[in-house]
């Protein structure tokens, strides 16, 4: 994966299938502290301490499609790859917490990708799930709450493209009015 937006959804659809009816992602770019951090926290069915160890294993998944699991392994590599760390946080029946940390100056450093587009296509697949993404870019701030969202929308899908569009284009100017990713 070029784009650290597309371990960010492979992460997330493992939360989805984990049965997390809440998932926050959060990126942090400081350039300051010269860290880049992305969080993905669910309130999923979360994993036991073996699985854990597992889960960091190319050659592991739980899947029964696909015979291999990349999203964790790949983001946990890219991560030391810039003198950053990982770590994978999980109770049983609690949920799962994923950290990587990554030098944001390393010349190694991923690109973080088309986050708008990522964060709608994540919307759009799971709208039953509900979503918190905030980006934080050297101190300013935005949040979309899909709670929020779907409460304006009344009786219209959040899966509906129109709604899916006004999201994206949402957090494109979001990002763009707190100076992320420049």
């Amino acid at each position: 994966m070029l784009e650290l937006s597309m371990n960010i959804l492979d992460i997330v659809e493992n939360s989805t299938r984990a049965g997390a009816s809440l998932i926050k992602i959060s990126i942090t770019e400081n350039r300051k502290s010269d860290i880049l951090r992305i969080e993905i926290a669910d309130d999923g069915e979360g994993m036991e301490p073996d699985i854990i160890k597992k889960a960091l294993d190319p050659f592991y998944t739980s899947k029964k499609i696909r015979r291999v699991g990349l999203g964790l392994p790949m983001l946990s590599h890219a991560a030391k790859a810039t003198a950053g760390r990982f770590t994978i946080e999980s109770k049983k029946g609690k949920g799962t917490a994923v950290m990587a940390d990554f030098k944001y100056s390393h010349i190694d450093r991923q690109p973080l990708g088309d986050m708008p587009g990522s964060v709608a296509t994540i919307i759009a697949g799971n709208p039953r799930v509900d979503f918190i993404y905030t980006h934080l870019s050297d101190g300013k701030s935005y949040t979309l709450d899909t709670r929020e969202v779907k409460n304006e929308l009344e009786d219209v899908p959040i899966g509906h493209p129109k709604v899916i569009q006004f999201i994206k284009e949402n957090i494109r100017d979001g990002l763009k009015e707190i100076g992320a990713g420049r």
